[in-house]
């Protein structure tokens, strides 16, 4: 059960990683056309979408990726608090 437990916790630290990028990548121009940015859009994309419904952006900044990526924190905390029991 702790392997799983880990395995888990890992991916979602994988997925952060990932979202951070996309978010970083959007900084460049035309980083998000690129093969790269286009698979990490529709990785990222669909997780990020559900906080967008409800934290608008302010201005031309959006603080939803600072939730999202908090929340996958949180998540991974309480995983690894599963695998400590």
């Amino acid at each position: 059960m702790g392997q799983i437990v880990s395995l888990i916790s890992i991916a979602l630290n994988i997925y952060s990683f990932a979202l951070i990028i996309y978010i970083l990548m959007s900084w460049f121009p035309g980083a998000r056309e690129s093969k790269f940015g286009e698979m990490l859009g529709n990785i990222c994309e669909p997780y990020l979408e559900i906080f967008r419904k409800f934290i608008p952006p302010l201005g031309m900044i959006d603080f939803s990726p600072i939730v999202a990526i908090m929340l996958l924190y949180f998540a991974r905390m309480g995983f690894m608090q599963l695998a400590m029991m």
